[in-house]
Order: C-alpha cells, then structure tokens, then sequence
C-alpha cells in the first residue's frame, strides 16, 4: 500500500513544529505589547510629573510683590535671598539695609544695643574693625554682601523674620579711603545711612584716653571692655583720669570735625539721617525718628549698658586747669560747661 502524503510522519512533525512556533511568536508579541504600553504609560506618568513640577517650581519662585509704598522707596525694599539658610514663610518680608556710619566713642555702641533690642533690626557690630575685612575695596563689598543677603551670622542676627539689617561702621575703617566704590554700592543696593556723631568733642577724647589705658591696663580683673553692663563696673573704669596734653588738644578736635565733615560731603547722595548722642541721651523721642527712618514698627527699646563717664568733666581729667585756659575764648568753650545725664 502506498504511503500517504498525508499520513506520513515527517510531515506531521514539521507542520506540528511551524504551529508551535507561531503560538510562541505570538505570546511573545503580547508580552513586547504589554511591556511597551506599561513603558509609554510610564513615560507619560513623568512628563506630567515634571510639567507639574515646572509649574509648581514656577509658582514658588514668583518674585515677591513690593509693599504697598511710594514709589521713592522701592529702590530701598529688598528681598534678600541667603545661601545658608531658608527665610521660610518670611521669605516675602521687606527687609531694608542701613550702615551706622560713627567714630570710636561716639556712643555708637550704646545706640546699636538699642536699636537690636527690636524685634525686627538686626545690627551686626563693627565688623570691619578686623583688619582682613577692610583691606582692599573687592574686601569690603564681598563682607557687605554677606550681611545685606543675610548670610552674616551674628548674635543680633534675626535671621528669617528681620525687617531692616545693617552694621556698625567707623569712618577710620576704610570707609573714607574707598568711599567711591562704597558709596557706588550703597546706592545700588539701596542702603540708607545713620550718622551718628558726637557734639562733645573733650567728652569724647576723655572717653578715647580712657579706652586706649583700659586696652593695655585691664581694670576689671584682667580683662579690656570697652563697654559695661553694671555700675560697679563703670564706677572702676571711670576711676582712671587722663591727662590730656593741651597742645595737641584743638587740632585733635577740628581732626575728628573734618572728617565728620568729610564723611558728610561723600555720601550726601544717599538716603541719610544725621543723629547726635547728646540728642538720644536728652530725647528718647529721638528713636522713635530712626525706627521711622528704618521703616519698622515703633517699639520701646532699651539696652542694659551703663554710662561709664558721668558727671560734671573737671572730675574726669587730671589737668583741668590747662583745659580750660586752652579751650575758653575758642569755638570749643561749649565743651568745658556742656552736661547731662544718661
């Protein structure tokens, strides 16, 4: 009998070979289908992911809105940004920069304690008194960067919710050598100006004399401070009396009046307040001006420093006398009688 096409075995083996084959193309056209659509969806997941985390990205960097002022102090608001830190949800408070622009024993000290007892003034001391930070003009507006972008950290620093920050700044800090580029950067960075002098010359050079003895004396068990918190304190440090040598006497005074002069006539371009320590002393209403100046709520401030020169000035020196023959019949006869109390 012959064998029949159909029926041969070869032939069932081989069509049974091409069926499985297809069966398994086909499961694994499924799978590739499969993984293809959970891939695409993926892919659609973070494309909307990141377009909603664009939007979100854009909501959050939206610049903030200035307050509602006049239009002469927007170039004085600023949203400072720090590097170090998040301002968090005060990250859209105005904050405005000031300088305390003063010289040694001006009562500078005194009045910053003052003005950080507010909640909202942060004033970070007389940091170009370290010598580093003053030495070139690049030096200087890299340090005032730091404080103006909050970066300067301190004990007065109030950090994420300050309303106004500056600094201390003695004219003999740099500040008059560079005033050109300082006085460029304060401008463009809108930074208002306190100056605060002293009308009392003789009463600020017994002040310096004595400092400058402490320096190298120690009085208070070995250690300098320029500036006490107790009457104890004061009452040791007051018990030293300079002698002061009257030749030099006038010119040192009209010394320290031309360069407040000085100081005066490079920045008059600034937004500036001038203020005198006799001033605050006589008239605490006087605050009330600079916290106006500064644009922060009016608050009560106070500082635990105490006085340490006080009283009636021929109990302070040692050569009176030679005082006040130098200085009667000259401009500065005012300052032999000139008196309060703090």
């Amino acid at each position: 009998m012959a064998d029949d096409p159909f029926l041969n075995k070869d032939n069932l083996i081989t069509k049974s070979a091409k069926k499985s084959s297809l069966v398994f193309r086909m499961v694994v056209l499924m799978i590739v289908m499969v993984c293809g659509v959970y891939i695409c969806s993926i892919c659609l997941k973070q494309l909307n992911f990141q377009t909603k985390s664009r939007f979100l990205s854009i909501v959050i960097d939206k610049p903030c809105e200035p307050p509602n002022i006049e239009e002469w102090e927007v170039p004085y608001v600023h949203f400072p940004g720090p590097q170090t830190y998040s301002r968090a949800e005060c990250r859209c408070n105005p904050v405005r920069f000031f300088a305390i622009l003063s010289m040694q024993r001006s009562g500078s000290g005194w009045f910053e304690t003052l003005l950080n007892s507010h909640i909202n003034i942060s004033s970070n001391g007389e940091i170009f008194s370290v010598k580093a930070r003053k030495s070139n003009a690049s030096t200087i507006l890299d340090t005032l960067d730091k404080i103006y972008n909050l970066d300067w950290y301190s004990s007065a620093a109030k950090n994420e919710c300050t309303a106004a920050v500056g600094l201390k700044w003695m004219l003999n800090q740099g500040l008059l050598k560079y005033h050109e580029e300082i006085l460029e950067y304060f401008k463009r960075r809108g930074v208002s100006i306190i100056f605060l002098f002293r009308r009392n010359l003789l009463r600020r050079m017994i002040s310096v004399l004595a400092n400058q003895y402490d320096h190298a004396a120690k009085l208070l068990n070995g250690t300098h401070k320029s500036h006490v918190h107790s009457h104890h304190e004061a009452e040791i440090l007051a018990g030293y009396k300079p002698f002061i040598n009257t030749t030099l006497l006038i010119p040192n005074m009209r010394e320290v009046e031309d360069m407040s002069t000085q100081a005066l006539e490079y920045f008059k371009r600034t937004r500036h307040i001038v203020i005198y320590y006799e001033d605050v002393v006589k008239n605490r209403t006087k605050l009330e001006e600079i916290q106006d100046f500064l644009r922060v709520p009016r608050r009560n401030l106070e500082s635990r420093q105490v006085k340490i020169h006080k009283g009636p000035l021929f109990k302070q020196v040692e050569n009176w006398k030679d005082i006040e023959k130098t200085l009667k019949g000259t401009k500065y006869e005012s300052f032999l009688y000139g008196n309060y109390r703090k």
